[in-house]
């Protein structure tokens, strides 16, 4: 896991550090119950304030991306593939209401996934 923060960027180091796991995490590189570095070791690596990186992991946990379980550290609670689940069942139902609109079946509106997939 790389992070990167550009001390003199326009974007706070926190916000720097909290778009780059999750981008991490929404990419798959780190996967679910992946334990993340403490506060105070990647604090120490960034060079930044411990509170800088609490707050970077209050926010990935209130966007339920990671979970703290106290001395055990952080942990990734999503994964790829349930990130944008909501997303994607409203993709689907609007696939499946366009084919059913359109007279197909459902052999035939699978084959159009399969196809953009």
């Amino acid at each position: 896991m790389e992070i990167t923060v550009d001390p003199v960027g326009l974007t706070p180091p926190y916000e720097q550090v909290r778009s780059q796991l999750e981008a991490l995490i929404r990419a798959g590189e780190l996967a679910r119950g992946t334990r993340l570095p403490t506060v105070r070791q990647l604090s120490l690596d960034l060079g930044l304030a411990v509170n800088t990186i609490a707050r970077a992991y209050k926010e990935l946990e209130a966007d339920e991306l990671v979970e703290t379980r106290g001395r055990n550290g952080t942990f990734v609670l999503a994964f790829r593939s349930r990130i944008d689940d909501a997303a994607t069942h409203t993709a689907a139902a609007q696939l499946a209401a366009a084919a059913h609109e359109a007279g197909m079946s459902l052999a035939e509106a699978t084959e159009i996934l399969q196809r953009a997939w």
